[in-house]
């Protein structure tokens, strides 16, 4: 299967890995949940998870390099491209509708190493990338983006996003004060206090969440795993498969209906039979969306989101723009749409030319309905009844809508595409209702676009390539930075990794570590590196003193920090099962 080329708008959310900026001890902290998580989720994650590991790109050892994981993708008609933390849902759907997986570049500190509220390289690379080897579920994440990335958000729920970003960076960043962290956690609960209800994009955000995040596969006495947070979080696999989280049979209604906090552990997980199930319920979810129930139901949405979304007219047009009002008759029926500020018109997802945003860069405004007194929709007139409706090309003209609405000018162009009319090009116009004006194009050429009915209404545009610009691009993207010098203790980790990856003497391994162990001193609370020379000393049988006297350290740490307990004991237990092996 070919992969897609990545579409221009997706390209401002890409940015560099920058490999070399991974410290040694990322890469620890990348090899220890790695290690940690395979030797547990073999045998309980689904069949492909092990398999998909090799085949995805990802090694065991070392943080993962992004091209190298795209060029594995590509058999499986996935890519993956890196980007810097949270985007907007409607960009993170779009990624993986066009076949990317969207990858974080950072990675979680080794405080955080069990779970971060940020997105890491460790959640999306080693979570989502080795099920995707899997045919049908690859199917499924696909189709799932092209529906998502329909969704309309409320604006609420835009202003919460944004949040949530910036309370995420300041928690995994570790450079804000606690007044930094205090006001965020106190602007994010004063966002989500202002939801008032529950849109479809957050409903197929829970789906998402309790599938491809949280998912489990067969039956709920014998499930397995699949999601992402189950597959990257130790303590989520663990807890998972334990007796206190209930295991639900899957059904789409109950999904959508179950919020989540990314905070906590789960306290349930819907189990589904197989993938097959997953893509039905994702289409049957699709049938009750704006983008294919259309009417006014569907651009009250569109205004209510406050971003940019698409309305499209029976007549095939499509305005894509910030929708900010609707002018309704007595019977709610929306009778004339407004946008404000940069819109377009196009066909078939193509801006028709001359209709940019730089054309309609002050909003736009058009009737929708049947002519008074003409059965026939205006887009399916021909010649004959715009003469008998009194619309000639250069002369005057009053056109009334069905529910009084009034529009008129001079016909200056009747515009056709598909066989239908799709716009009329109006001069001096003026369109009215109830005695308001609602616009008068003065000395210009008002466009009107022509729709009896909206037939669908979706987030974003229907042309991103040409709507979404350098004006879009989010300026708080990471970039590049240049290589900095190690710290003291990055430097010994760098050094126990160099003796684990190449071939050394005996001599060397006991002259490096010797070295180590004396400067490690300096750094009593750090855990994993002397997890990671246990390891060596007991693959090679090498130093016994040091070994016990480094486990005895471990063993106080576990004393003095009762948190680290589970990680050391965890990381001496396997290095008995490979002592073992």
């Amino acid at each position: 299967m070919k992969q897609r080329p990545l579409p221009a708008h997706l390209r401002k959310y890409v940015v560099e890995q920058d490999y070399e900026k991974y410290s040694p001890i990322d890469h620890a902290v990348w090899r220890y949940v790695m290690r940690q998580n395979h030797n547990f989720l073999k045998d309980v994650a689904h069949g492909a998870y092990t398999d998909g590991l090799v085949s995805s790109g990802i090694h065991i050892d070392s943080v993962p390099n992004i091209e190298e994981m795209n060029e594995s993708l590509q058999p499986f008609g996935w890519g993956a491209v890196t980007i810097d933390g949270f985007i907007p849902a409607v960009a993170f759907f779009d990624f993986q509708a066009h076949g990317y997986l969207p990858i974080a570049t950072e990675i979680r500190k080794l405080e955080n190493i069990d779970y971060t509220p940020a997105p890491d390289i460790i959640h999306e690379a080693a979570g989502h990338a080795p099920i995707l080897c899997d045919k049908k579920y690859a199917e499924f994440v696909k189709r799932f983006g092209e529906i998502g990335s329909k969704a309309l958000a409320t604006k609420e729920e835009h202003e919460v996003f944004d949040a949530i970003r910036t309370l995420s960076d300041l928690l995994e960043k570790g450079s804000a004060t606690e007044e930094e962290i205090l006001a965020a956690k106190m602007n994010l609960e004063m966002k989500q206090s202002l939801i008032e209800e529950v849109s479809e994009a957050e409903q197929i955000s829970r789906l998402y969440w309790w599938t491809v995040e949280f998912g489990m596969i067969g039956t709920v006495n014998h499930p397995t795993l699949y999601g992402a947070g189950l597959l990257s979080s130790i303590g989520e696999g663990v807890n998972s498969l334990s007796d206190e989280v209930e295991k639900v049979p899957f059904d789409l209604e109950t999904a959508i209906n179950t919020g989540f906090d990314i905070t906590t552990q789960q306290p349930q997980l819907f189990v589904c039979e197989d993938f097959d199930v997953l893509t039905a319920a994702v289409e049957e979810f699709a049938e009750g969306m704006a983008v294919r129930v259309g009417g006014t139901e569907s651009l009250d949405k569109a205004v209510r989101s406050a971003n940019t979304a698409t309305a499209v007219l029976s007549s095939g047009i499509q305005v894509t723009g910030t929708f900010t009002n609707l002018v309704k008759a007595d019977t709610g029926e929306a009778i004339y749409l407004q946008t404000t500020g940069e819109t377009a018109l196009a066909l078939d997802d193509e801006t028709i030319v001359g209709h940019g945003k730089k054309e309609h860069c002050h909003g736009f405004g058009s009737p929708i309905g049947k002519v008074r007194g003409c059965e026939k929709p205006l887009e399916d007139w021909n010649n004959t009844d715009f003469q008998l409706n009194g619309l000639v090309l250069g002369e005057s003209f009053t056109l009334v809508f069905e529910h009084g609405l009034v529009v008129e000018g001079v016909l200056n162009e009747v515009v056709l595409k598909n066989g239908k009319v799709i716009m009329l090009a109006i001069k001096h116009a003026s369109v009215a209702y109830n005695g308001e004006v609602l616009f008068e194009s003065g000395d210009g050429v008002y466009d009107m676009a022509v729709g009896t009915t909206v037939t669908s209404v979706f987030a974003g545009a229907a042309d991103s390539e040409h709507f979404y610009g350098e004006a879009t691009k989010r300026d708080d993207v990471q970039q590049s930075t240049p290589l900095k010098t190690l710290t003291p203790l990055e430097r010994l980790y760098g050094e126990i990794r160099e003796l684990r990856e190449q071939e050394k003497t005996p001599q060397e391994i006991i002259h490096t570590i010797q070295q180590v162990n004396h400067e490690l001193d300096c750094f009593p609370d750090d855990w994993l590196l002397r997890l990671e020379i246990v390891e060596i000393l007991t693959v090679n049988p090498l130093l016994p003193k040091t070994r016990e006297k480094l486990i005895g350290e471990l063993e106080l740490l576990k004393q003095q920090h009762s948190s680290l307990q589970k990680w050391i004991d965890n990381g001496l237990q396997l290095i008995k099962v490979r002592q073992t092996a």
